[in-house]
């Protein structure tokens, strides 16, 4: 269900009199989203025969979806080499997922660390998809 057509507008911004990135409005997020041990299964690339038929974690569908159809851009993120993407696009949709984009290729391993220029959120699934509240953290930052 993978839909590329539906429009998104984004804020142009103009710092001292140039062009930067535009920015997303405040209420849409970019969720990217991972697909092994966060919404099914977790399948190491080795075993891509286990992809077909990855069993589907509870309310991973509905929240997701449900964010889709609040105008957020859904993006799956994963680890999965390019070799799967049909296998990939095939479960998503089978399931009925609703998305932006799929990007292959995430480095393995875990314990990113993501640097960014824009605003950059993280959540760790730590077993149930719910839609997401506010939470005080400790985060490292750059020292100014």
């Amino acid at each position: 269900m993978k839909n590329e057509n539906k429009e998104i507008k984004l804020i142009d911004i103009v710092e001292d009199g140039e062009h930067i990135s535009p920015i997303l409005p405040d209420e849409i997020k970019n969720y990217l989203i991972d697909i092994d041990g966060t919404i099914c299964d977790d399948i190491p690339n080795e075993q891509p025969e286990r992809m077909v038929d990855a069993n589907l974690f509870d309310d991973a569908l509905e929240t997701i979806n449900g964010w889709y159809d609040e105008g957020h851009i859904i993006t799956f993120f994963t680890s999965r080499i390019e070799e799967h993407r049909i296998v990939t696009e095939k479960w998503l949709d089978s399931n009925g997922f609703k998305y932006h984009g799929l990007l292959m290729n995430k480095p393995r391993g875990g314990n990113y660390h993501w640097i960014d220029n824009h605003i950059v959120r993280a959540t760790r699934y730590e077993g149930k998809f719910t839609n997401l509240i506010e939470q005080s953290a400790n985060i490292q930052v750059f020292k100014k």
